[in-house]
């Protein structure tokens, strides 16, 4: 069976104040990630995707709605359980991670200080085994003084470090050049895989989405479409809502209005109304 945690999110929305103004970060996203699997969050700035990332993390509280893992719904959790469940079986390896190392201590300090001292009958730590695998293990310089590709190994490394049951990840490879993003992606999908770790990351990049599983596009605080690889499927909103490709926002904008028909029980047509003069009577 695998160790990973099952994630599940039922109708989450969150919204937050700016400037005296309610902005929805999220409306409504329901979302299933199976115990082992590899997600990827796509979408572009502002579509709720790093939102849902930390709340998912338990470090925002939905304004409504259920975030289920492994069937305990942790927007009702007290502060002192959330502190219990990112403490034990959460890895986190979010935007800006450098700030969240010890930049004075090496690479293999910063795994040990999160996965503390070996315990006998344990196998080895997927945290030591990614650090392993970076070639950091006998690295003694500090990690403020690595290169920015190191330290995301680092902050992989550390993140895996217990092992996590859950990783969550936030735009890893956004300032690293291709060969180091593969490198760093190689690593993960290993170490993840190792120790069956259920992982759900956010990214704009398609390049690193396919090296996942599954990947979840998202749009205005939405799940639009899902699927593998280039098979990619609209999803239906709880209020019967589907989002159009964005390549076809450009000709079918926001306010158009179009007919549509059932054709069969497995087929519909969307076509847009007729210009003015041209409907018939």
């Amino acid at each position: 069976m695998s160790a990973g945690a099952g994630v599940r999110t039922v109708g989450v929305v969150h919204v937050y104040r700016v400037a005296g103004t309610d902005v929805a970060a999220l409306r409504g996203v329901d979302l299933t990630v199976a115990p082992g699997e590899r997600v990827a969050l796509l979408g572009p700035s502002g579509s709720g995707k790093s939102t849902l990332l930390s709340v998912i993390a338990g470090l925002r509280r939905p304004s409504a709605g259920a975030v289920f893992v492994d069937g305990e719904d942790i927007a009702r959790f007290s502060e002192a359980q959330l502190y219990g469940y990112r403490s034990a079986g959460l890895g986190l390896m979010m935007q800006g991670t450098v700030s969240n190392l010890l930049p004075y201590a090496s690479p293999r300090e910063n795994v040990r200080f999160v996965a503390g001292r070996p315990r006998p009958g344990r196998s080895a730590d997927p945290g030591a085994e990614a650090l392993a695998a970076a070639g950091l293990v006998d690295d003694r310089r500090p990690v403020g003084a690595l290169s920015r590709a190191d330290q995301q190994a680092t902050a992989l490394a550390v993140a895996m470090a217990g092992p996590p049951r859950l990783l969550l990840v936030d735009e890893p490879t956004s300032q690293l050049d291709d060969d180091a993003r593969e490198r760093l992606l190689d690593t993960l999908v290993t170490a993840t895989s190792a120790a069956g770790t259920t992982v759900v990351m956010v990214t704009h990049d398609e390049a690193v989405a396919h090296r996942m599983q599954r990947m979840v596009r998202m749009r205005e605080g939405r799940v639009g479409a899902e699927g593998r690889r280039h098979d990619q499927y609209a999803v239906i909103g709880a209020d019967g809502s589907v989002q159009l490709p964005e390549e076809l926002m450009v000709g079918w904008p926001a306010g158009s209005t179009v007919m549509v028909a059932a054709e069969s029980p497995d087929v519909i047509t969307i076509r847009r109304r007729p210009a003015a003069g041209q409907e018939q009577s």
